[in-house]
């Protein structure tokens, strides 16, 4: 595979993964488009084919917390639901993009290259550098956090629907 086949093949799960990541469309851009100049620079080096997907998405990633200043320490998982929003808070109309926004970065990463990416637990670990049980307590708290955000605002829609 050649870079402009990879490009063409990953280039909207590359954006949707750097938009989750930013929440800001210009940054989500330009995250992608650094990703792909660092892409092409290095991609003769690159020594297993069938890595082009995960190597890109690294990339992005990585891209994404340069242009941030740095990757931020990834808080306690025991505390990470401290940092979701008010699940009481009025959520009626929200939709599902904006209750993942409100996931903290440490949850909200890992669910993003499971479901935009399809990547493995185990695929997912080697990008992130940590264990694949690691992995797999970030997706289930991830799950958990998005239901707590948005059962609240459905049970209010059910019940707004009713005579």
């Amino acid at each position: 595979m050649t870079f402009d086949e990879a490009v063409r093949t990953h280039a909207r799960d590359l954006y949707r993964f750097a938009f989750w990541l930013a929440r800001d469309r210009h940054l989500a851009e330009d995250v992608v488009q650094e990703a792909l100049l660092r892409g092409l620079r290095a991609f003769p080096a690159l020594k297993d084919g069938a890595a082009v997907k995960p190597w890109l998405f690294t990339i992005v990633r990585n891209e994404f917390y340069r242009a941030r200043g740095g990757v931020p320490g990834l808080e306690s998982l025991e505390d990470a639901h401290t940092e979701i929003a008010d699940p009481r808070a009025n959520l009626f109309g929200l939709e599902m993009r904006d209750a993942l926004g409100a996931l903290p970065p440490g949850l909200r990463e890992p669910l993003a290259l499971q479901v935009l990416g399809g990547f493995s637990c185990g695929e997912i670990a080697a990008m992130l550098e940590t264990t694949e049980g690691a992995v797999m307590t970030r997706l289930t708290r991830a799950r958990q956090a998005l239901r707590r955000l948005v059962e609240p605002s459905r049970a209010r829609d059910r019940k707004g629907a009713q005579p």
